[in-house]
C-alpha cells in the first residue's frame, strides 16, 4: 500500500481531494497521507454503487457466497500488508492484530457466505393458497467503520451486506484508513464487480461521512461508533426513513460474586478492562464485586494491571497499546483527573507512562483501577473508552442486578460465579444485548450481537444480519382448483 491513500470508486483508485495526515500513535510520527473526498467523490462512489447494483444484485446466493470466499483466500494471501497496515494506523500489538484483527476479517466473509448459502426460504400452506417470502437487498449500503477495530468491524458488516446482493460504500474511520485500502486492493485483485466495493476517505461531520449518509442514493446505513454520533445520523436520515443498524457505545458491567473462582475472573477481567487498550465497545469500565473478596479482588486486579507490558507493537511480548489519537488520550486523562477531583482511590495507573524515546511523543496513559467513587460519578455513568475500571462492593444478589443496570447504555456485561443457578437467573435479569458467564469475548458469529438504550438499535450476527441487509417480499398465490 502507498504512503498516499486514495479513494476507491468503480473499481479503481481515485486520487482526488485535499490531503490529510494520519499519525501513529506509538509515535505521533505521521505514517501517510490520505486523500478527502468532497460531495462531488461521495456522489462519484454512490452512483458508481448504484450502478453495479442490478448485475449484483441479479447473481443468485450461491455466486455471491462464492465470491465471499474469494475475498477470505486473498485477505489470507494478503495477511501480513493487512497486519502491517492495521498496526501503522492503530498501534495495536502485532500478537492481537495476526490472532484477532486479520483473522476475523476473513472468517466474517466465509462465515456469512455459509450462513447465506444455508438460509432456508419461508413458505405456508393453507387450503388453495401458497405464500411464501422473497428477500431482496435493500440496495446502496453505507459502511460507516470506527478506529478502533478497523478491519474486523468493516468485514463485519461488509459479508452480509455483498451476500445479501447489495453493493456498498465504505467510509473508514480517518484515524484508520489503511487495512480498507488494502481491502479495495484485494477486491480489485481478485476482479470483484467494478462498484461493488467503493471505500472514501475522509471526517465526519462536515466532510465525507456527512456527505455519505444524507445522500439521497444511500438506501441504508450500517454504523458502529458512539452513541452521539449514531444519533445525529439518525437525524440525518430520518426524513428519508431509512434503514439503519447502531452499534454503538457501552458503559459495560461486569459481576464477581464470592463463590466466583477468582483466578479467573481476575485473568478475566483483565482481559474485558484492558483489551485493545480498552477501546472496545465490550469491554467492563464497571466492576461489582461482593464484598468478602471484594479487597482481594482488587489488589490482584491492580497488580495485573501495573504488570501489563508496554513494549513495541512488532514485540509479541507487548500487552498495552496506545490510544488512538492525542484527542482521545486527553479525554482519557480528564477522566482519570476528574476521579481523582472526585475523591477515587488509584490502585494502578491514573498517568502517563514515561520511556524515555519516541513513543513519549505517542498517545499512552496507564492502565488504571479506581475505587471509592459514588454510582452518579460521570466515571460511573460516561463512556470512558480507555484502559480503566472502577471497582464498587455489593452484599447482595438483587443490590448487584441493580447496580449493573442502572446505565443509559446496555450492550454487554460479564458475570463470575460457579453457581449455575445464579448465573441463569442473574444472566437473565441483566439489561445488556450480551451477557458473558464465566468469559468475554466468546462469540458464535450465528448468534445476535447488539444493545439496548444508548448502546445501539438492532442486531447483527448471522441471519440477522441477512435480516437488516434484505427486504422481504411475501407473494401469495391463489391456488387453483383441482380437476375432478
Amino acid at each position: 500500500m502507498s504512503d498516499q491513500v486514495a479513494h476507491f470508486i468503480g473499481g479503481a483508485p481515485v486520487a482526488e481531494g485535499p490531503l490529510f495526515p494520519v499519525h501513529d500513535p506509538v509515535t505521533g510520527a505521521v505514517v501517510r497521507q490520505v486523500h478527502e473526498a468532497d460531495r462531488a467523490t461521495v456522489d462519484r462512489a454512490v452512483r458508481a454503487a448504484r450502478a453495479a447494483l442490478p448485475a449484483w444484485a441479479g447473481l443468485s446466493v450461491a455466486e455471491r457466497a462464492q465470491w465471499m470466499r474469494r475475498l477470505a483466500d486473498a485477505i489470507e494471501e494478503r495477511f501480513e500488508d493487512l497486519v502491517a497496515a492495521e498496526i501503522a494506523d492503530t498501534g495495536k500489538s502485532i500478537t492481537q492484530t495476526r490472532t484477532l484483527d486479520i483473522p476475523r476479517g476473513a472468517a466474517n466473509f466465509r462465515s456469512f457466505a455459509e450462513i447465506a448459502a444455508q438460509r432456508p426460504d419461508s413458505a405456508f400452506h393453507l387450503p388453495g393458497v401458497l405464500s411464501y417470502t422473497v428477500p431482496k437487498p435493500l440496495g446502496v449500503v453505507a459502511v460507516i467503520v470506527p478506529w478502533n477495530l478497523p478491519f474486523l468491524l468493516m468485514t463485519w458488516k461488509l459479508g452480509p451486506a455483498l451476500v445479501a446482493g447489495n453493493t456498498v460504500v465504505v467510509k473508514p474511520s480517518e484515524n484508520t484508513p489503511g487495512s480498507a485500502a488494502v481491502l479495495a486492493e484485494i477486491a480489485a485483485g481478485i476482479g470483484l464487480p467494478p462498484g461493488v466495493l467503493n471505500v472514501i476517505h475522509g471526517y465526519g461531520g462536515s466532510s465525507a461521512g456527512q456527505f455519505l449518509v444524507e445522500h439521497d442514493g444511500v438506501d441504508a446505513v450500517t454504523f458502529t461508533g458512539e452513541s452521539r454520533t449514531g444519533s445525529t445520523i439518525m437525524k440525518s436520515v430520518a426524513d428519508r426513513v431509512k434503514p439503519i443498524s447502531f452499534e454503538l457505545g457501552g458503559k459495560n458491567a461486569g459481576l464477581v460474586f464470592a463463590d466466583a473462582d477468582l483466578d479467573a475472573a481476575v485473568e478475566g477481567c483483565v482481559r474485558s478492562v484492558f483489551t485493545n487498550g480498552g477501546q472496545v465497545c465490550l469491554c467492563t469500565e464497571r466492576l461489582y464485586v461482593e464484598r468478602p473478596v471484594f479487597e482481594d479482588f482488587t489488589a490482584r486486579l491492580a497488580e495485573r494491571a501495573r504488570a501489563l507490558v508496554f513494549g513495541r507493537p512488532q514485540d509479541e511480548n507487548t500487552t498495552m497499546m496506545p490510544m488512538i489519537s492525542a484527542e482521545h488520550r486527553d479525554k482519557v486523562l480528564s477522566y482519570y483527573d476528574l476521579a481523582k477531583a472526585d475523591g477515587a482511590k488509584v490502585w494502578a495507573g491514573g498517568g502517563v507512562p514515561s520511556f524515555g524515546d519516541d513513543r513519549d511523543s505517542g498517545y499512552y496513559v496507564e492502565p488504571t483501577v479506581l475505587t471509592g467513587l459514588p454510582a452518579g460519578s460521570r466515571v460511573n455513568r460516561e463512556e470512558i473508552f480507555g484502559p480503566v475500571c472502577h471497582i464498587a462492593p455489593f452484599d447482595t444478589e438483587a443490590e448487584a442486578v441493580a447496580l449493573a443496570n442502572d446505565s443509559e447504555y446496555g450492550l454487554a456485561a460479564t458475570l463470575w460465579t460457579t453457581g449455575l443457578d445464579r448465573a441463569h437467573r442473574v444472566a437473565r435479569q441483566l439489561e445488556a444485548g450480551l451477557v458473558w458467564v464465566n468469559t468475554w469475548y466468546l462469540r458464535d458469529l450465528r448468534t445476535p450481537f447488539g444493545g439496548v438504550g444508548l448502546s445501539g438499535i438492532g442486531r447483527e450476527g448471522g441471519v440477522h444480519s441477512l435480516d437488516f441487509y434484505s427486504e422481504p417480499t411475501t407473494i401469495t398465490i391463489k391456488l387453483g382448483e383441482a380437476d375432478g
